[in-house]
């Protein structure tokens, strides 16, 4: 298995191994890394997994992307320990709510988010590459609320990372900032941002392009700009559809969307052979994704502060994976128009290259008012409690499904419990933490606050992170 940057432009281009795309993140290009060619999973394997595990099934489905990097049976133990602790037993359970409606949670991990699902399993990861290699890494990473608290739970405590997460101040719930600013370990550190998530998106692209800096501190990434965490979110695709009677029939998914990574995921899911019959993305009033698929239009707008603050997001990074993928993989093409996007604020897109992804996804917006009302709605109706992003999905699923035989998957991406306000404002009902992070609220936070300035965040991290070759480990028995 081997990859290319989507922006990279020579004949033939540059080719990395998993391990390689594993630690860079992001190319040096500026480009995103995708499979030169994609795997298959033809219908034997997918029935050969049916009723399996849910770690057999995320093993399976992962172990083509790997290449010599990890060891079958290496790997299968890695993914084993990463799910051991979720909260249930199915890891990723299905509840009905409707005819043909099925609800996906994707909470039951250790920060009760859906960025769990790849990124227990990326921290593992790390730590056997880089041990092995005797390297550490400094990860340098932007959230709008969930990745930062699961990375940071996933790379707590390891010897070989350093982990910095920028935020946008006041932009993220109370429980996803003290997710991430009550973790006393010494290895990572929470950055508030005077700015918005695309704000703190932009001063992690600009490290990652200042070569010097980059090679000073052995960065990585473990936004969903690293291929490892897609390639992660598409085992819950997987088995969710074999669940619901994939192979022998087609399912559908509502995905809440800001960044594309995890509606990207599904999209993965269907090229290696899942039977998808429509992939519908929700957005909230940040929707330059609706607008683009329904007018064919993506132009930046102002980022509006929401109840579902993990899709305050204008500039979707992942989208550029589709896009390359629309322009029949021409990396000068997308490389080009990229730079026209930062410049303009506007994409490119072609008639085709926009027909052809209205056939591959479909969309819908809703605002703070149409998600407290399908919170409320739901739990009237099944007694289900709706986070704001998960509410989307569901009212997406609802609105926009064009195939009423097929059944559809409504992704609740977060447990409700933290986004408290809008769960009571919806339904006069205040969800509890789980026990385990019932003191969460007494903890006490350590966090920085900096400018939107680039040298300022650069500063701070030089100042702390440690040098990117280990030191030797002792020897002995």
């Amino acid at each position: 298995m081997q990859y290319v940057s989507t922006r990279d432009a020579r004949r033939p281009p540059e080719r990395l191994g998993f391990e390689a795309v594993l630690l860079a993140g992001l190319a040096r290009d500026g480009g995103l890394y995708i499979p030169e060619s994609w795997p298959k999973l033809d219908s034997a394997a997918l029935r050969a997994l049916c009723g399996r595990p849910y770690a057999e099934i995320a093993a399976a489905v992962m172990t083509p992307f790997l290449g010599s990097a990890v060891e079958a049976g290496q790997f299968r133990l890695l993914v084993e320990g990463a799910y051991a602790n979720f909260d249930h037993a199915a890891v990723a359970p299905l509840k009905q709510l409707g005819s043909n409606l099925w609800l996906l949670e994707l909470f039951h991990g250790p920060t009760l988010a859906f960025k769990d699902y790849a990124l227990q399993l990326v921290g593992p990861l790390f730590d056997h590459v880089l041990h092995r290699r005797g390297e550490r890494v400094t990860i340098v990473g932007a959230t709008s609320g969930d990745t930062g608290s699961a990375a940071i739970e996933a790379l707590r405590d390891r010897e070989s990372v350093d982990v910095f997460i920028l935020y946008p101040e006041g932009r993220v719930s109370e429980v996803q900032r003290r997710q991430m600013t009550t973790v006393p370990s010494a290895n990572v550190h929470a950055l508030a941002i005077k700015g918005t998530f695309d704000d703190c998106q932009d001063l992690v692209k600009a490290m990652f392009a200042d070569a010097r800096f980059r090679a000073a501190h052995n960065l990585s990434a473990v936004n969903s700009i690293n291929f490892a965490r897609v390639m992660a979110q598409v085992a819950y695709y997987v088995a969710a559809a074999l669940a619901l009677g994939a192979p022998e029939r087609a399912v559908s998914f509502a995905v809440p969307t800001g960044n594309f990574g995890n509606v990207y995921a599904a999209h993965v899911a269907r090229k290696l052979g899942l039977p998808i019959a429509e992939l519908v993305i929700g957005t909230n009033q940040n929707d330059i994704l609706t607008r683009f698929l329904n007018d064919g239009e993506m132009t930046i707008a102002g980022v509006e502060p929401s109840l579902s603050p993990s899709m305050d997001i204008q500039v979707s990074s992942n989208f550029e994976r589709l896009y390359h993928e629309l322009k029949g993989g021409d990396g000068a093409a997308v490389a080009a128009a990229f730079k026209s996007f930062r410049a303009t604020g506007t994409l490119p897109v072609g008639d085709a290259e926009w027909r052809n992804a209205r056939a591959l996804f479909s969309a819908a917006r809703f605002d703070d008012a149409d998600t407290l009302r399908e919170i409320d709605a739901t739990h009237r109706a099944t007694g289900e409690l709706l986070d704001p992003h998960s509410a989307i999905a569901v009212a997406a699923a609802r609105r926009e499904r064009s195939d009423r035989s097929a059944p559809i998957v409504a992704l609740a991406t977060a447990h409700p419990a933290k986004f408290p306000d809008a769960v009571e404002r919806a339904t006069g009902i205040r969800p509890p933490l789980p026990p385990r992070l019932a003191n969460l609220y007494e903890r006490p936070e350590r966090t920085y606050t900096f400018p939107n300035d680039l040298s300022t965040v650069q500063s701070f991290i030089a100042a702390r992170a440690r040098p990117a070759k280990a030191p030797a480990r002792a020897g002995g028995g």
